[in-house]
């Protein structure tokens, strides 16, 4: 809702909007998009545009940012009502890929580190994530940037007590985001990405210990993009996330190179950019062509979740065919050990939630109700019933997620409450806000059905968990 203040038109709006290539109905549905469904009604931004009108708060923010992402650069709130008072922006707003345009040399990643280090523990900045030209621009300086797949890399040694330490806390806390989600513990993993930062500056190092030091730095920083990702917090994953590619780039580590690339797909494809994701998830297949079997498998099937959000269904179903055949070649002994996770089985489940994506925008014809039971078939053999005494809640609270959205397209509402009445329980210890994300989009479906007692009877508790756990 919005206050007038004025009649007359408001042109530096106009003139954004205009170099974004939005009009005010689409601005409108990307806000709907990127903060949730009725975060603006469709016509509001032509009263901003042609009457001068100034949006409550947090609107201005949240139009700022989305305009943002599509220019590449950061837009503030007075540059787009400029003179208006309280239009105050944050200290610092930044592009997640600023300072990231230098080469990819090691010179380069370790001014993005000092960065981290001046920002501190209490960081100030907050970080907007960055689409379309911008990031495509950066994928390929990175593509071009490749060394050959054979490059020499230092020998692994063991004589330093602080980076045998260093390494050994990773996996712990690699376990640690599988139980209990994205935003519980995001900003320890910060600061021991932090921590190592501090040690490479201390240098000194010989070309084995440094290697090692980038190496973990390159699984922190992917873990806590990756958290970033599941905590809604976009900007700073990408960040995150780009920090690490760099890393692993310098040491060499192309296996993570390739699992970063398609982190970032898959968290376009989340946000609605199908063709950013497709352009990401095709280098991370690129970068994975020589390594282990197991890695190819895995960023091949987050190029599925890419072309899904696209729309392009038949490279979705080729894709995941495809990522199956790398996973049968596997070799056990050639898997990275942050690997641990995958099995055909989660490969199937990804496949499941990508068909539901794409046939809940078709669920009115016959293809698109095909691809929610082929969806829902998959997922029913995953995690999402699995007891809260066992392994990795947040991914049965995920998968729960989508197959309810996908039994609730396809008009199932008593097999949809019967996986929520699952799911709810894990919110008690799974943070994980993109999983609530998708728990809010069911009970706004729902809403639409709430004459049915099946729903009737499980909406008010579905909504005062989301109202709870909300971040």
């Amino acid at each position: 809702m919005s206050r007038q203040t004025s009649q007359r038109s408001n042109p530096s709006l106009a003139a954004h909007l205009t170099e974004a290539g939005l009009t005010p109905r689409a601005l409108a549905r990307d806000l709907n998009r990127l903060f949730g469904s009725g975060t603006v009604a469709e016509t509001a931004p032509y009263h901003w545009r042609d009457a001068g009108g100034i949006p409550r708060p947090p609107l201005p923010a949240l139009t700022a940012y989305t305009i943002s992402r599509h220019l590449g650069r950061v837009v503030t709130v007075r540059d787009l009502w400029p003179g208006q008072a309280g239009a105050n922006d944050a200290t610092l707003i930044l592009p997640a890929s600023a300072g990231m345009d230098g080469p990819w040399t090691l010179a380069t990643t370790m001014k993005i580190a000092e960065d981290w280090l001046l920002g501190g523990l209490v960081d100030r900045r907050r970080f907007l994530s960055v689409s379309g030209a911008a990031l495509a621009q950066m994928v390929s300086t990175y593509l071009a940037a490749q060394s050959p797949a054979s490059a020499a890399v230092p020998a692994a040694t063991t004589d330093d007590p602080l980076v045998d330490q260093i390494e050994a806390s990773v996996p712990r806390l690699q376990m640690l985001d599988d139980e209990r989600g994205g935003a519980a513990g995001l900003s320890y993993v910060g600061a021991q990405m932090r921590a190592v930062l501090l040690v490479l500056r201390d240098g000194g190092h010989t070309d084995a210990t440094t290697r090692r030091l980038l190496v973990a730095l390159a699984d922190l920083a992917q873990l806590a993009g990756w958290k970033a990702v599941d905590a809604a917090q976009p900007g700073l994953a990408q960040r995150y996330l780009l920090t690490g590619l760099r890393a692993a780039h310098d040491a060499g580590y192309r296996s993570m190179e390739a699992h970063i690339l398609a982190d970032l797909a898959f968290q376009a494809a989340s946000a609605g950019d199908g063709r950013d994701a497709v352009a990401l998830g095709e280098a991370a297949t690129r970068v994975a062509e020589t390594g282990p079997a197991s890695v190819h498998a895995s960023v091949t099937s987050r190029l599925a979740f890419a072309h899904s959000a696209a729309g392009n269904l038949a490279e979705c179903e080729r894709a995941w065919l495809n990522a199956q055949d790398h996973l049968t070649g596997r070799r056990t002994g050639q898997d990275p050990d942050w690997l641990y996770y995958l099995t055909s089985n989660h490969l199937d489940c990804q496949a499941g939630y990508a068909m539901i994506l794409a046939g809940r925008r078709n669920a009115s014809n016959a293809a698109g109700r095909a691809l929610l039971r082929r969806g829902a078939a998959l997922l029913r053999t995953g995690a999402y019933a699995r007891p809260a005494s066992e392994p990795s809640q947040r991914r049965a609270l995920y998968e729960g997620a989508w197959l309810a959205l996908g039994y609730t397209a396809h008009g199932k509402l008593d097999a949809a409450a019967r996986v929520v009445r699952l799911a709810l329980p894990r919110l008690g210890t799974v943070r994980s806000p993109r999983s609530v994300a998708l728990l809010t989009q069911l009970a706004q479906d729902m809403r639409r059905r709430k004459r049915n007692q099946i729903v009737a009877d499980l909406l008010p508790d579905l909504e005062t968990a989301l109202a709870q756990h909300r971040n």
